[in-house]
């Protein structure tokens, strides 16, 4: 599988005149794709369309985050000295696309951690998968165990059912989903994430025999050019930790997506 495209370099570099700088400068072009990607600040949130590669928070790669590289347009854009504070309420996987949000305060922070831990925001994917879906509109629920050395989950029993008996980690998982429509080789459909298990819609979409494009972990053909898998985070709804008002973000889907009317 061809490497997934991320961005390079560590956090915290030494400007080239050896003042300190908190953070590096970015360069026109990534300073532009950046701001292109920002689909809704204020005060207490910066909601942003991930790439395909980008991390959302460090790992052993030592790759730098989404978090890190946003600190430093903020410090760019706003001529703001010292430390900027971007705060992660959740996480979206590296080969995914799409709606991610930070929280430009502790206090946006532990709100919207609440929110997320108490399943009050709701999240609305697409997949562009190698099969159409049958039945093309469906509630699916099972339980799932997660393989921590294959980083790969499993469906061990139908969610309808009591948890299987050998599975004391197993997990009920459960979402809506329906088929929007067809390209000529691929099929759109539409998930609604009622919980959030681990690599829960790329297991459930391949169970039922419709695998997401370029997710060669849970039976695709082949990879995509870029590494990555054709799942995004199309949509959030949630209630403004700050304002207390409803919001709603939509993200466009990336331009590799041929023939997705978005």
């Amino acid at each position: 599988m061809p490497p997934l495209q991320i961005r390079t370099g560590k956090c915290n570099f030494a400007a080239e005149d050896s003042s300190a700088m908190e953070y590096r400068t970015l360069s026109p072009a990534e300073y532009g794709d950046l701001k292109d990607r920002i689909l809704y600040e204020d005060n207490h949130l910066l909601i942003v369309n991930k790439a395909v590669g980008d991390i959302v928070q460090g790992d052993k790669t030592g790759d730098e985050c989404l978090a890190e590289t946003y600190k430093a347009f903020i410090a760019q854009r706003d001529a703001k000295p010292g430390k900027v504070y971007l705060g992660i309420p959740h996480r979206l996987d590296r080969p995914v696309s799409g709606i991610t949000i930070l929280a430009k305060t502790s206090k946006a922070l532990e709100r919207l951690s609440a929110q997320f831990r108490e399943g009050e925001v709701h999240k609305t994917y697409w997949a562009l998968c190698c099969a159409r879906p049958e039945p093309a509109e469906g509630h699916l629920t099972a339980w799932m165990v997660r393989h921590e050395k294959q980083n790969k989950s499993y469906i061990v029993g139908e969610g309808s059912a009591s948890k299987p008996a050998g599975y004391p980690a197993a997990k009920r998982a459960e979402l809506k989903y329906r088929f929007l429509y067809g390209t000529d080789r691929y099929y759109l459909v539409e998930v609604d994430l009622l919980t959030g298990r681990h690599h829960q819609i790329r297991c459930q979409l391949s169970h039922l025999g419709c695998v997401i494009k370029g997710d060669l972990k849970y039976g695709a053909p082949r990879s995509n050019p870029d590494g990555g898998i054709c799942l995004h985070a199309r949509q959030v709804r949630l209630i403004h930790p700050v304002k207390k008002t409803g919001l709603t973000v939509t993200a466009p889907v990336p331009s590799s997506w041929k023939g997705i009317r978005a």
